[in-house]
């Protein structure tokens, strides 16, 4: 700036007049200033309003729709155990011969004689027969009033989920299902119970035994086989890119790699592992091992993407200062940024987690939409996932199955809540606070 300027530039900030705070013009400013973040304000909480009620909304569909799946109906039988009717010697005791006993015929007489129709009584109610009379052997021979579980239609209109009325003409229970429904019901011979087949049952044909337990032990064996390969790989492989990579157009191109990866859609990782561990490797299909592997492919750019952004939030101070006494880079590393990234690392890894608990695509390309009707005791036995069940619950043509979806909706949700719950807790406690 020329030494000319100066003088001029403070003449004229000497003849400038000055604001006049209480002026019609500045108070106007003022308040279009002010109204404008009034605006601003009642938008974002507008925006909020919206957000929320179509989350609760979401949510009070769920459960309106599927909380009747934790209760079940059930018809009081006197059940006769007759060693006749089961196959057993009178004086049987040893409990592995009552358990192979005929528990169908036992009941069916039952019913017969206590006046019931055939569709009154669901086909699984022998197993409640089975466990009293083993945990009792002195109860052959006797009658013993139970408690057995209904089926479906006599289930649903005990819940009032199917109308009686006259006028319903296209419902799917018969007049002498309602008429029987009504029977037990005014004789005090028909209660709502909590459902334990719902949630320690796995899956069943008949809507009234089908439970949710073996679906979701595999998810959880599926989820933990995802994290144990995804979240040692993923951090690792952040780590060397951040950290120790030479930067050059190769790295440069993984980078961008893994990015893409992150976006791809998911069903494309699950024609990978149907063409890598089912059709290459040969390993057991509809297992969870197959289904982790498949969804650690879905997750570790995820998990990558996270933890290099957490490794790049640490100053670089902190590196330069381990560095400056003595440490050599890995233990600056491992001693000193990773532990500092680890909250933003745990962040990535809770929703690559949430979104491998919620896929259903990939698992359905592996085989993981089988009928299964016992619970998983390893990953590599035989099994299906929560999304999945859900799925094929769906689709299903009986309407005893409609609740069962909204119940096992209401479970995923919960148990996603919980691994986020132990996500973010281990998250809080490993946070620095500067």
């Amino acid at each position: 700036m020329s030494s000319e300027a100066v003088p001029a530039m403070a003449a004229s900030a000497r003849r400038r007049a000055p604001t006049a705070w209480a002026s019609a013009a500045v108070l106007g400013r003022r308040r279009r200033r002010d109204a404008a973040e009034r605006r601003f304000r009642l938008a974002g909480f507008l925006a909020f309003l919206i957000a929320a009620g179509f989350l609760a909304f979401l949510l009070v569909t769920i459960v309106a729709a599927g909380w009747n799946s934790f209760r079940s109906a059930e018809v009081r039988v006197p059940v006769v155990l007759d060693p006749a009717v089961l196959g057993v010697a009178p004086d049987a005791r040893d409990p592995a011969v009552l358990a192979g006993a005929d528990y169908q015929a036992a009941v069916a007489d039952s019913a017969a004689r206590a006046g019931l129709p055939p569709f009154v009584v669901s086909d699984g109610a022998w197993l409640v027969v089975r466990d009293r009379l083993v945990a009792n052997p002195a109860l052959l021979g006797q009658t013993v009033p139970l408690w057995l579980t209904a089926r479906s239609h006599i289930d649903l209109l005990a819940k009032g989920e199917i109308d009686t009325g006259a006028e319903e003409g296209d419902r799917p229970v018969s007049d002498a299902e309602i008429a029987a429904y009504r029977a037990l019901r005014d004789a005090g011979e028909l209660r709502l119970a909590f459902n334990r087949h719902f949630l320690f049952g796995t899956d069943s044909v008949d809507p009234e035994l089908a439970g949710i337990w073996g679906a979701l032990k595999g998810s959880l064996l599926t989820i933990l086989v995802t994290l144990a390969l995804a979240f040692p790989v993923g951090v690792f492989s952040a780590v060397y890119l951040e950290e120790f990579a030479p930067r050059s157009r190769w790295t440069e191109l993984v980078e961008v790699s893994i990015n893409n990866l992150a976006a791809v859609p998911s069903i494309i990782f699950g024609l990978l592992g149907l063409a890598l561990f089912l059709n290459t490797l040969n390993m057991p299909r509809s297992a969870p091992v197959v289904g982790g592997l498949t969804l650690a492919l879905m997750t570790l750019p995820i998990i990558v993407v996270a933890a290099r952004a957490a490794l790049k939030a640490v100053p670089p101070s902190i590196r330069d200062a381990a560095l400056g006494v003595g440490a050599s880079k890995v233990q600056m590393v491992f001693h000193h940024v990773l532990p500092l990234a680890l909250p933003g690392i745990l962040t990535g890894t809770i929703i690559g987690a949430a979104r491998a608990l919620g896929e259903t695509a990939p698992l359905l390309l592996i085989g993981m939409r089988a009928f299964i009707t016992s619970v998983p005791q390893g990953v590599r036995d035989p099994a299906t996932v929560l999304p999945v069940q859900i799925f094929i619950w769906s689709d299903s043509v009986a309407r005893g199955f409609i609740e069962k979806t909204s119940g096992a909706i209401i479970v995923l949700l919960l148990f996603l809540l919980l691994m986020n719950s132990v996500a973010t807790y281990l998250r809080y406690r490993t946070e620095v606070r500067w």
